[in-house]
């Protein structure tokens, strides 16, 4: 009997798997999964059978286009930057701590994903604005005005992207092998060493993914911005803003405006998060 439970363990193993019998999923479920993927699809297809695909190379290379979109981009990575500097160790105090408050704390963290953002944007308008408390003390320790700047863009972005990193850092933190953490902390390795040598190698996968998703949120922002920063061509009107005022003068233009952001954003997620997913595989 001894020499077979190591047998049966080795049958449990990878090898097992691959010998296992795949379970089928009920045929009921493609209905509703047709139907929410038609959901998703469907007005993307909308958009481009609507456009004006002759038109397209000259709509999208236009002066404004390229000044929001390179806006777009350049706050959205200073965003993603903010939120890995910031969002990260929140979501390691998030996973890894017991203080009093730990409840009020984490769903005031993610409030924003629920809060509609144009919300966010008069929070944060009247609390770093001039009549803001903290705006009014940067005006008058620092003179310096953060609303209707490109400052504005890139904190209100943050603001609405921050949740998406801390989310997804904090479920790999918790799922992570703290076995390995103990084992380093034995052999006498400081905190510090620990976190960057071996939990970091970790959660790397859960990290790319928060940053994609930061990104991609940051990227398509709409709301707080244009409650926050206004639409100031060339300092705060990213590219969905400019969408959202072609619409009025120019559909076709708005129409191949709002593709590029399609493809920016298939092309981010669908880029970046396999290689996530193939370091858990």
């Amino acid at each position: 009997m001894t020499t077979s439970a190591p047998r049966l363990r080795r049958r449990a193993g990878p090898a097992a798997d691959r010998h296992a019998v795949a379970v089928g999923l009920p045929r009921w479920l493609w209905v509703p999964a047709a139907l929410a993927f038609g959901l998703i699809a469907l007005p993307v297809v909308g958009l481009i059978v609507r456009a004006d695909l002759g038109r397209f190379p000259e709509l999208v290379t236009s002066e404004a286009a390229l000044v929001s979109l390179e806006l777009s981009l350049r706050t959205a990575a200073i965003s993603t930057t903010l939120c890995l500097v910031l969002g990260g160790p929140l979501a390691a105090v998030l996973a890894r701590s017991t203080f009093r408050g730990l409840a009020l704390v984490r769903p005031l963290v993610l409030l924003p994903l629920v809060l509609p953002p144009v919300v966010g944007g008069l929070a944060l308008l009247y609390t770093v604005g001039r009549t803001g408390f903290a705006g009014r003390a940067l005006e008058l320790g620092f003179g310096i005005t953060v609303p209707f700047t490109t400052a504005a863009v890139v904190l209100a972005q943050t603001f609405v992207s921050m949740p998406f990193l801390v989310v997804s850092l904090e479920g790999a933190l918790r799922t992570a092998w703290q076995r390995y953490e103990s084992v380093a902390a034995t052999l006498g390795a400081p905190p510090g060493t620990v976190f960057r040598r071996v939990t970091l190698p970790l959660v790397l996968p859960g990290l790319a993914s928060g940053l994609v998703l930061a990104f991609a949120r940051a990227l398509g922002e709409f709301g707080a911005t244009i409650a926050f920063a206004g639409s100031l061509q060339g300092t705060t009107r990213t590219l969905p803003l400019l969408v959202y005022q072609q619409r009025e003068v120019d559909v076709d233009g708005a129409i191949a405006l709002a593709l590029v952001l399609v493809v920016i954003a298939v092309v981010v997620i669908a880029v970046a998060r396999p290689r996530s997913a193939q370091v858990v595989g």
